[in-house]
This record gives structure tokens, sequence and C-alpha cells, in this order.
């Protein structure tokens, strides 16, 4: 079975989850099925596209599937991990990609929504970054995008207590663009992709790359990097790490302790 659906219609290409078993978990599979669309998006030249789960979904996606976490002592989430290229895509694709977000985002979903230019969402949404509660340190690039969109406090309340904000608190800080009814998030969405369309896609391509490079210009010295990656071989060599994968598949509160 295909975990993810493509569709290209309109000038707009649509790339739809495919595994509500799994909660449509980001998996290695399904990543590299996502570069394989936005390529061929590419190809067709692609004036929007439009990232969504199944009409009615209760999940837009749960993260990263634990199954292919890294063992004890390897970097979770690496430069080269899917995932972060999966980002790096969604961030350069020169034209504007929308999360249709049905459902709930858990943990590093989070992080490819928040990439996304525009979040169209319905007041059933709800966004959680959840690392903690595994065990897993995340990675600098990845607490960046959710400062840089949420704020500085209310990250730091996502984080450290893994449980998620409501669709209107989201509005309200200008995560989600919008909020419609479920009945109206397909119309909707796809209004607003057409809209698009009728503009410059050269202009909109080149304001995009400017929006991004310069949201990324503030400066990491050498030092504070080092430190970092540092502090994160701590934390995924650590017991808490094991902890919280063997809690997850077998569905208990994990007992953390600190080491």
């Amino acid at each position: 079975m295909k975990q993810i659906i493509t569709s290209f219609q309109d000038q707009i290409g649509t790339i739809t989850f495919n595994n509500d078993e799994k909660r449509n978990a980001l998996s290695f599979g399904l990543l590299d099925g996502f570069q394989e669309a936005f390529k061929e998006f590419r190809n067709k030249q692609a004036r929007v596209v439009i990232i969504r789960a199944k009409k009615g979904s209760k999940v837009w996606s749960a993260g990263l599937f634990i199954d292919e976490l890294p063992k004890p002592g390897e970097d979770p989430l690496p430069f080269d991990h899917p995932l972060e290229s999966i980002l790096r895509t969604v961030e350069h694709f020169p034209a504007p990609v929308i999360a249709m977000a049905e459902g709930s985002i858990w943990g590093g979903a989070c992080d490819l929504a928040t990439v996304c230019d525009i979040i169209v969402g319905t007041e059933k949404t709800t966004m959680a970054i959840t690392p903690a509660r595994l065990g897993v340190p995340y990675n600098s690039s990845g607490i960046l995008h959710i400062m840089e969109v949420f704020g500085l406090h209310t990250a730091k309340e996502m984080f450290y207590t893994a449980l998620p904000i409501s669709a209107q608190r989201a509005l309200q800080l200008g995560v989600i663009n919008h909020l419609v009814s479920p009945n109206e998030l397909e119309g909707f969405t796809y209004d607003l992709a057409k809209k698009m369309c009728e503009n410059s896609p050269l202009a909109i391509s080149v304001i995009k790359e400017q929006i991004t490079e310069l949201a990324e210009s503030q400066p990491l010295t050498a030092s504070t990097f080092e430190r970092i990656n540092r502090l994160r071989y701590n934390a995924f060599s650590s017991e808490d790490y094991v902890e919280g994968q063997r809690a997850f598949q077998e569905k208990r509160k994990a007992l953390f302790k600190g080491k």
C-alpha cells in the first residue's frame, strides 16, 4: 500500500497521507514518497502544493515513526534524516505549500506543518510537540522553526509539557491562517490555492525565497553550535531515551529518571 497518494490538477499538486493504520506517521518510506512527489510537482511547474490527510481524519500525522528511531548513542534527527530533508524541500520549493490541517498534528509533523507557507485548519485541529514524552532531544533547526512560528514562551510550553494547543489558540498566535468548518475545509483550501495560481509564479517564487532567507538570517556562533550538539548527544545516549521508546511501545507512562 502506498503511504501517500498524489494528484495534479489545475496547476495544483496534492499530497494525501494514506496510512491511517499508523496515524500517518512520518516513516522513511512515507518521507521518500514526499520527496518523489515534490520532484514530480517541480517538473510539472506546480503553482501550489497542498499537503492533507483524508477527509474526516482525526489525525493529520502523528509525527516520526517511533519504530525507526535509532539506538541510543545515535542522533535521532541528524542533518541528513529524511524528515530534515523534506523540511528543506518544503521551505525551498519554488511555489507556496499549504498544510490542509484536519485533525491532530504531533511531534515532527508539527514541524512539517509549520514550515508550510500557510496552514488552514478546523476547530478540531490541535498541534503538539512531543519529543520530551519520548525522551528525544529535538534538533536546533526544529526548535527554531517552532520558536519562530509560535513565539518563545509558547514554544517553551509546548516542548516542556508535550501538550497540544487548540486551533483557536494557534489562530490567535498567527500559526494557523484560517479556521473553517470541516465541511468547508477542502473547498476553502482549494479556492485559496486557485487565487494564488492567478498571480505571477516568478514573483511568488522570489518572494518566498526572500522570506525564507530573511527568516534564517540570525547567526549562530560555532561555540554555541558545538555546545548544543554535546547536550543533544548526552540526551540521545541516555537511559531516558531508551525508556521513552519502550514506554511508547508498551503503551504505558514513561518513568524518566533524568539520566
